[in-house]
């Protein structure tokens, strides 16, 4: 018997990894993510299949289905919103399993800060401007240690994919102003590759009011950085002048 932590990806079924499509596909119990899964991903799962919604859950019960399916020799798929490496809780519930000695692999899944990404038609890196990205958030219920709260990576002005905090969206645009800029790209994607998703762009000096006005709270990613402008130096990579060990002579 095996628990499967599996990614369900940011919402539309076609991103799906092929290997979380067929373990989707075959199983008999699943627990998945609330309403952070979207229904066209849940519909893959068959329809006699036990299913749980893990947000009126406790780790107890969510461990309980575990230990009834390991009795039954039955696998579980744990369907966890796009990437479950990234803000999944998993840790809690592998440190149980271990215990109990359950088996269990983890099929990664695309984030919601590359479908954002896409939704965006941009690159997050960018040369001699941000080659560095960083994954974040603000503190809530969940506290940040203090050498990495906002205003201290700011300080690296590395594109930042900012999660679970479009609700303190004028806090996070009036710290980053300092070390961004004022005039520094900013976006708001809500519910990215979602049927109703919604693309805000501005700046910082007015993402905030935008995302207010679009009645944005919840279910969005913020992503901040210079990366985001196109009038930026352009990738020496496809440079005339430039080679390298892989463009010798025009071949791989």
């Amino acid at each position: 018997m095996m628990v499967h932590f599996v990614g369900a990806g940011p919402g539309d079924p076609d991103l799906l990894t092929k290997k979380a499509e067929k373990l989707l596909g075959a199983c008999r119990i699943c627990i998945y993510a609330g309403s952070l899964v979207s229904p066209e991903v849940l519909a893959l799962i068959p329809k006699d299949a036990e299913c749980y919604d893990s947000a009126g859950m406790s780790l107890d019960e969510v461990v309980a289905v575990y230990q009834k399916a390991a009795e039954k020799g039955v696998d579980v798929v744990r369907l966890h919103s796009g990437d479950p490496s990234i803000y999944g809780a998993t840790r809690e519930q592998m440190n149980r399993l271990d215990e109990l000695g359950i088996g269990y692999d983890v099929t990664p899944g695309v984030s919601s800060f590359q479908a954002a990404a896409a939704a965006l038609r941009t690159e997050l890196t960018a040369p001699e401007t941000a080659q560095t990205i960083i994954l974040t958030r603000t503190a809530g219920r969940t506290p940040l240690p203090e050498e990495q709260q906002l205003e201290r990576i700011a300080k690296t002005r590395a594109t930042l994919c900012i999660f679970l905090s479009v609700q303190k969206i004028n806090e996070v645009a009036v710290t980053l102003r300092y070390y961004y800029g004022p005039k520094c790209p900013a976006a708001v994607v809500y519910r990215a590759s979602w049927p109703d998703q919604l693309i805000i762009r501005g700046t910082l000096a007015d993402i905030s009011e935008k995302t207010k006005e679009a009645k944005i709270s919840s279910t969005a990613m913020i992503i901040v950085g210079k990366a985001l402008s196109r009038d930026i130096p352009a990738s020496r990579l496809y440079d005339a002048t430039f080679s390298h060990g892989f463009r010798k002579g025009g071949k791989k």
